[in-house]
């Protein structure tokens, strides 16, 4: 045989095993979830239970998704969104998360929805190495990136808006007398821990009643009769959307006005103020970070426009005013920007390295001047929200 053919042969054979190695590295990264075609995201969702209005953030979340499928996915990846029903229920969320993680094989689990049932899946999905990723619930044990470096949450933690209600009351009404209603589980018991640190050495003599509620209760009248009894003029209650309607009637009806706080994820004027009743929630504070529809200084906003555009299309049995839609349709987009930013390397440590390192990020129905930011030590990704007052049609930034 020829020599210099010999000597090509060998060259060649020898470049084939050390280049194959970089050259597999070179090659797509996929996780679990993830195929030439698809990328399969779960998430568990209250469609039904006492908090169901909240499943509006899965119903336009699928719609977005369904927007970025037509208009040909990801790099020519479909997103396949598995959105189920827990009712509400820890123990659902538990058997529903398991069935999306060991029968589906999702790449991540997307916002869903819930303190309690959150905390009933983290140490299952950070052991299994599965993103908890822009979890819906307001709590401040999600930022805890040393011990649960798989769970990030996309709501603000009770420390952005408590302090906010707790500084104002302390400017203006500081001899206050406080009565605080809660939800019995950690999303209330968070709320109102950060509340009392940041009214400071004054919480112990102006806080001068504190009543909790279960969210199975079917009302929570007994509750505020109990708070007007105690002769508080100022109210914080932090509930869900049911029992939040449920309390605006009740101190309306039973002729209370105090100074009324409720938290920012009750502040929906269709979900929330309009069942309650527009005139009975006049005077209400909260903080807020998204665009309201209703209001008109939006109406030439282009963003605003086309999230317009988008609801009539893709999701036109949804409400386009209802602050729980512009909020899913945020969170969609986050998501999309995360897996663009991940390229082809769509394995979970990279997406969870992408949502880790997010840089004044501006979503469309932000309000101007907040913007994400995130980090490895630091999974708190929205700091910043403004103080509104309700005036019966649409909520007001407060000049504070």
């Amino acid at each position: 045989m020829n020599i210099k053919f010999l000597r090509a042969l060998l060259c060649s054979v020898v470049s084939v095993l050390v280049l194959a190695p970089f050259s597999a590295l070179a090659e797509n990264q996929y996780g679990p979830g993830v195929t030439d075609t698809e990328i399969r995201i779960g998430q568990t969702m209250p469609y039904s239970g006492p908090v169901s209005a909240l499943g509006a953030l899965g119903k336009v979340e699928a719609a977005y998704f369904a927007k970025v499928n037509e208009e040909g996915g990801l790099n020519g990846r479909k997103i396949r969104f598995l959105s189920l029903d827990d009712g509400y229920s820890p123990p659902r969320t538990v058997e529903q998360t398991r069935k999306l993680v060991e029968n589906e094989d999702v790449l991540l689990l997307f916002n869903s929805l819930g303190t309690a049932h959150n905390l009933a899946v983290q140490k299952y999905l950070n052991a299994k190495r599965v993103p908890q990723l822009f979890m819906a619930s307001a709590s401040i044990k999600w930022d805890d990136p040393q011990h649960y470096p798989w769970s990030m949450a996309i709501t603000p933690t009770p420390k952005v808006d408590a302090p906010l209600y707790a500084q104002y009351v302390l400017k203006n009404y500081p001899s206050a007398k406080i009565a605080v209603l809660y939800q019995n589980d950690d999303f209330g018991r968070d709320y109102v821990r950060v509340f009392k640190d940041a009214l400071g050495p004054a919480a112990d003599k102006m806080i001068v009643a504190q009543v909790s509620y279960e969210v199975t209760d079917p009302t929570v009248d007994s509750q505020i009769i109990s708070l007007h009894g105690s002769g508080a003029d100022t109210l914080f209650a932090v509930a869900g959307p049911k029992a939040a309607a449920q309390t605006i009637r009740k101190v309306y009806d039973v002729g209370w006005k105090p100074f009324f706080i409720i938290p920012f994820t009750v502040a929906s004027i269709e979900a929330v103020l309009k069942p309650a009743g527009l005139e009975k929630s006049m005077g209400l504070v909260s903080a807020l970070s998204l665009k309201d529809p209703t209001d008109e200084q939006w109406a030439d906003d282009k963003d605003m426009q086309e999230y317009l555009r988008f609801m009539k299309r893709y999701y036109p049995e949804g409400d386009a005013s209802d602050t729980y839609n512009v909020a899913g349709y945020n969170f969609a987009q986050l998501l999309v920007y995360v897996l663009q930013r991940s390229g082809e390397d769509l394995t979970r440590e990279n997406v969870m390295r992408q949502a880790a390192s997010l840089r004044d990020v501006k979503l469309p129905m932000l309000l101007p001047g907040i913007t994400l930011n995130t980090s490895s030590t630091d999974y708190s990704p929205l700091k910043l929200m403004y103080l509104h007052r309700f005036n019966g049609k649409k909520w007001v930034r407060l000049g504070y």
